[in-house]
């Protein structure tokens, strides 16, 4: 019986990642009452970063569908699973195959994916990589999935456009396997966290120079289970498994509602939100933003986006018209860490950024780095002369403090001035700053 509850993936109708390990779950314990085979397939393609490159997103979207339609179509009968795992991977469940006709479908999967595409009147030869996993003794479904995704790992290091066949014992977790055990519990964290308030919004001041606050950025924090969860891990699985848009959609609101909060207190102050390239490639992007300036009641210039370098550069219309729009609704924007990036000059010249902040790595070996110290000259007087106010990030010494007033920065960013902070500590905060 089908899952009621599952998530079906927009461009392939394929299951999305968390339905599929529900599904293997299941199918793993039917095929285990009725002493059955099951296998699990791990189809990634491969060069397909390139066909975004060359081609844009929206291409590859196209790509992604197309391929999974040919799938679909030379899929047996019967009770079995397709899952969307990624960007460009998939995993097929065969239930009561045994292993030759596990390999043989994994064949034929291979000469499908490998027939010619067109794509913007230039034909492509799209291939993959897969691996393929038959359930063992003492496998679950996680196991079972992994087995078939490090196998997949094995054809793509032997040049891709090939299938591998796992091994039959199950193996231990490694780095780099895109559904490792502690991605997974990851995920599942992030989930009850969304349903439990395990999320939290902490915010550190940026300074001006005349010691007036120029803005407070929004940073998430996760809890889970009285266990405080690394934001470098939670964002890049979230990132991964596309809940990055409701995390980005939950900090809007959360964001907005504090800039109300600190307007009412008599401290009206910009609060800057983080914005994910999932978030500005979503049509539900635009409505997100809107709903959260009217369920707030703030006026749009007490919210300010930040995104990075390579995400303001991006040259997907979506993406751009959403900047744009977001702009004309009176919404800042932030280019941030920049000087990471591949910016040109003339792609800076067209962004309606409101603000150039800094990547600390160039703040961090100040005073003593004189070429860090003309590069962060160079970057504030161009940021300043295109209309940007310029922030260095990542302040956390007296030396780099007075460095950065001689290179006329406007505004600082950092443990010098203070470290991120909940609500009510940062309202304290700034009313004492207020007093003095």
């Amino acid at each position: 019986m089908p899952d009621k509850h599952a998530v079906i993936d927009p461009i392939t109708g394929f299951l999305d990642r968390r339905s599929c390990l529900h599904a293997a779950h299941r199918m793993l314990a039917a095929a285990e009452s009725k002493a059955l085979p099951l296998a699990a397939l791990w189809i990634d393609l491969d060069r397909f970063r390139q066909i975004n490159a060359s081609f844009g997103h929206a291409a590859g979207d196209e790509v992604i569908a197309r391929v999974a339609g040919r799938m679909r179509m030379v899929l047996p009968a019967g009770g079995h699973v397709l899952a969307r795992m990624g960007s460009d991977e998939f995993v097929v469940m065969l239930s009561g195959e045994d292993r030759p006709v596990a390999e043989a479908f994994g064949r034929l999967l291979l000469v499908t994916i490998e027939q010619s595409l067109c794509v913007d009147e230039l034909l492509i030869h799209p291939s993959a990589s897969i691996g393929v996993a038959m359930l063992q003794p003492g496998d679950d479904g996680l196991s079972l999935l992994e087995r078939a995704d490090r196998a997949m790992g094995e054809a793509k290091r032997q040049g891709g456009g090939r299938l591998a066949m796992a091994a039959g014992e199950v193996l231990p977790g490694h780095h780099g396997t895109s559904l490792a055990r502690e991605e997974l519990a990851m995920e599942a964290d992030l989930h009850a966290a969304l349903d439990s308030g395990g999320l939290l919004l902490e915010y550190q001041p940026i300074l001006s120079r005349d010691g007036r606050i120029e803005a407070v950025e929004a940073l998430m924090r996760c809890t889970v289970f009285g266990r405080r969860l690394m934001p470098d891990r939670f964002i890049s699985v979230a990132e991964k498994t596309g809940l990055i848009i409701r995390l980005g959609e939950w900090s809007l609101l959360q964001g907005a509602r504090f800039a109300a909060r600190l307007r009412d207190e008599g401290l009206p102050t910009k609060v800057a939100i983080n914005v994910s390239r999932a978030q500005l490639t979503s049509p539900a992007f635009l409505p997100a933003l809107h709903g959260a300036l009217l369920c707030a009641n703030i006026s749009p210039e007490l919210l300010e986006l930040e995104l990075t370098e390579s995400l303001a550069m991006e040259l997907d219309d979506v993406v751009q018209d959403n900047l744009r729009r977001a702009r004309e609704t009176g919404v800042g924007l932030a280019i941030d860490d920049f000087g990471t990036g591949f910016s040109s000059l003339s792609s800076l010249k067209d962004l309606p950024a409101t603000k150039l902040k800094l990547d600390k790595s160039f703040i961090q070996v100040l005073p003593a780095d004189q070429r860090a110290l003309a590069v962060v000259k160079a970057a504030t007087q161009m940021g300043r002369e295109l209309g940007m106010v310029v922030v260095a990030e990542g302040v956390e010494t007296e030396g780099q403090w007075k460095a950065l007033e001689q290179a006329g920065v406007d505004a600082l960013q950092g443990f010098a001035i203070a470290r991120p902070m909940p609500e009510d500590a940062l309202l304290t905060w700034l009313k004492l700053r207020k007093n003095t």
